[in-house]
């Protein structure tokens, strides 16, 4: 039996706490039914296992104390917490229990808790997009890595917000248990084992920001509806009547992220959605995406996703049967 335990505490994120927690009953679920054990024991715990709020202010009451608590196989750090303001006191026992676990995982801002007692230092790790930056500035001797949904660094699982708790832990089911359990646990979940680690939390229009100006608004659209027409500074700074070089220094003000680098998020997100949503082959997807030639797209696919674009249609197509 596979102990799970998730830590709980004023603020939490409930769907941190439910989403992980209802992966690892599916997988019970799927065991029983077919005529086998059941492969976890989760609980939750507080300090002193005392009822806590959510930030929804639902009401929790845990299973158990963590103080004298069993070391669990998998300890799971939901988010909600307030960089900045965590709870002295459960990090403190994270820092004795932590390496009792087997396992360390967070969801979302959980990551903070985990950095806090020392378990993330000189490690690649992630959390909620909108807090990579403050989780790095506070913790320097962690790489953060803002686009993953999630991140593995030995025993140690980061995640972003939300449902990246749930493709996680459907992750760790298939780690455990197999990709046939992980795979009928997403479909009674009703949703889709295909989203890698590696997959951008958001979208490239989400990421960034939308430019105040119209003419530079216009640009954006014009990049994010034509992949495949000629992207270049030059082309862009036309469209929106600016010289190249003031058009460089606005995109980049206004929008965060410089020209080329922006036009590379869009292709890539335009290829992938391509290739998880089409049948179309490597190559025309490559020369509607702006690419060029197959080679072009699979370098830029190595570079962001390390898998080729043929691979990840072989992992990540929407025909995983339902």
């Amino acid at each position: 039996m596979h102990n799970v335990q998730l830590m709980l505490y004023d603020g939490v994120k409930g769907l941190d706490v439910v989403g992980p927690v209802e992966v690892f009953a599916s997988a019970n679920d799927v065991l029983t039914e077919r005529g086998g054990a059941p492969a976890y024991a989760i609980t939750t715990g507080s300090l002193g296992a005392v009822a806590v709020r959510t930030s929804a202010r639902l009401r929790l009451v845990p299973d158990i104390d963590l103080d004298g608590a069993p070391a669990p196989d998998t300890l799971v750090a939901p988010g909600g917490c307030v960089p900045g303001e965590l709870d002295l006191s459960l990090v403190s026992w994270l820092r004795g229990a932590g390496p009792r676990a087997g396992r360390l995982v967070s969801v979302c801002t959980g990551a903070f808790v985990l950095a806090e007692a020392g378990f993330l230092a000189g490690r690649r790790a992630t959390t909620h997009w909108a807090y990579c930056a403050e989780l790095a500035d506070l913790h320097p001797d962690i790489t953060v890595v803002a686009e993953p949904i999630f991140v593995r660094d030995g025993n140690i699982a980061t995640s972003a917000g939300v449902s990246a708790g749930i493709d996680l832990a459907l992750a760790l089911v298939e780690d455990d248990l197999g990709r046939d359990v992980a795979l009928t646990v997403a479909r009674h979940l009703v949703v889709f084992l295909r989203r890698p680690g590696n997959q951008a939390q958001f979208s490239a229009q989400m990421s960034a920001q939308l430019a105040h100006r119209e003419p530079l608004r216009d640009v954006q659209r014009w990049i994010a509806e034509h992949p495949e027409a000629d992207l270049s500074v030059t082309a862009l700074a036309k469209h929106a009547g600016l010289s190249p070089r003031h058009f460089t220094r606005a995109f980049t003000q206004e929008v965060g992220v410089a020209p080329g680098r922006y036009v590379d998020q869009v292709r890539l997100e335009a290829a992938r959605l391509r290739l998880e949503d089409t049948d179309d082959s490597v190559s025309r997807v490559a020369r509607a995406c702006g690419y060029g030639t197959p080679e072009a797209m699979r370098r830029a696919f190595l570079r962001a996703l390390a898998v080729g674009p043929a691979e990840y249609r072989r992992r990540f197509a929407s025909t995983v049967e339902g």
